[in-house]
């Protein structure tokens, strides 16, 4: 499940190119609002192959507006009803039945420290269930997809981590069919419900490495080179609150992998709703844990045993993972799966947190 490069958003193009392990990519969405001056005075500089780490071109911070209005916001919690969350991700949804609810029994007790898991339904509760939630959104040629992203602590208590290619394609960021639309955080999400509310999104950003020329690159190159990053500032809840009032928070965390550390993973697999064989459909917070290695082929990105699938893309890999309380720090962001980076199947993997994430998370926690 390789992420694609951005290009045309002709009908077949959404229909070939909407597997990616997360947003599906490669079919981006115009966006609501203009790119801001200082986004639009960034350049798209050439990105290297698979794996090399070095670009062209300065990091620089790639910004872009979301929801400002009150008028705006009301819209957009109105758009996502019970039934287009839960079709959201489907290839033909005119035609994708209404997937079921998982009524998988809630278990109190303590998951036991150490416990590898492959994939299964979250039913642990604790802050993992409060702090991950689904990120909804809508490409630009009007079908709806979905991701995964985590609320993390800030100093604006409105920080919320997800991947670049849940945000945008690559591309000029002055051309607004690269950005998605009608963006929308809810955190907690279960079965078509909103348990903590919806948060719309205030700005959002991702690294200038992620706007590379797709005549010269593309964006499984620039996620194997460890751009895969994307953060948001949410609006306030509808009481006011903001996000981190409501929902609490994980660390975040910038330091280099430790080869064999035990992660935990998150996400919202969706890849059901297309294939008949895949289980997951987007109902439920699906859990992985491991040890974490980098991919042979991408050595950048690190993962763990994880059978995840469409959909966990932004989902948070977490270290020092309190299983009693369900916290950790979040070190990097679901990104792609073996088939790009490599090692056995199934495998997840991320992009791990280093510098230029670390700039565009103060960016974000910056923003009020």
């Amino acid at each position: 499940m390789r992420i694609p490069s951005h290009r045309p958003h002709s009908q077949q193009t959404r229909r070939t190119l909407r597997h990616t392990i997360g947003a599906t990519v490669a079919v981006s969405a115009a966006v609501v609002a203009l790119v801001t001056p200082a986004a639009a005075a960034d350049t798209a500089p050439h990105v290297p192959s698979s794996g090399s780490g070095g670009t062209a071109g300065p990091d620089t911070t790639t910004s872009h507006v979301g929801a400002r209005t009150a008028q705006e916001r009301n819209r957009i919690n109105a758009y996502w009803s019970p039934e287009r969350m839960k079709l959201a991700g489907a290839m033909i949804p005119e035609i994708t039945p209404v997937p079921e609810d998982d009524d998988t029994p809630d278990d109190p007790r303590p998951l036991p420290p150490g416990t590898p898991e492959s994939g299964a339904v979250w039913t642990h509760g604790g802050a993992a269930e409060r702090t991950v939630g689904r990120l909804f959104f809508t490409f630009s040629d009007g079908y709806d997809g979905s991701c995964t992203a985590t609320v993390v602590t800030s100093a604006n208590r409105s920080t919320v981590i997800t991947a670049a290619h849940c945000l945008r394609g690559v591309g000029a960021p002055s051309d607004d069919d690269t950005w998605n639309h009608n963006i929308y955080f809810v955190p907690g999400y279960r079965n078509g419900t909103k348990p903590l509310g919806g948060f719309s999104i205030r700005t959002m950003a991702t690294s200038s490495r992620w706007d590379a020329d797709p005549d010269t690159t593309t964006s499984s190159d620039i996620a194997a080179a460890g751009y895969d990053t994307g953060l948001l500032v949410a609006n306030p809840s509808a009481g006011g609150r903001p996000i981190e009032d409501v929902t609490g928070s994980q660390r975040i965390g910038f330091d280099r992998p430790v080869q064999d550390a035990f992660v935990h993973t998150f996400g919202y697999p969706k890849g059901g709703l297309n294939s008949p064989g895949d289980r997951y459909v987007g109902s439920r917070m699906i859990h992985c844990a491991g040890t974490s290695h980098p991919g042979p082929k991408a050595p950048l990105l690190w993962g763990e045993t994880c059978d995840m699938s469409s959909g966990s893309s932004g989902g948070p890999h977490l270290a020092h993972f309190d299983t009693r309380t369900g916290t950790g720090t979040v070190v990097g962001v679901t990104t792609t799966d073996d088939e790009l980076a490599g090692g056995q199947s199934p495998t997840l993997y991320a992009t791990r947190l280093g510098d230029s994430a670390h700039r565009l998370y103060d960016w974000a926690q910056s923003r009020y």
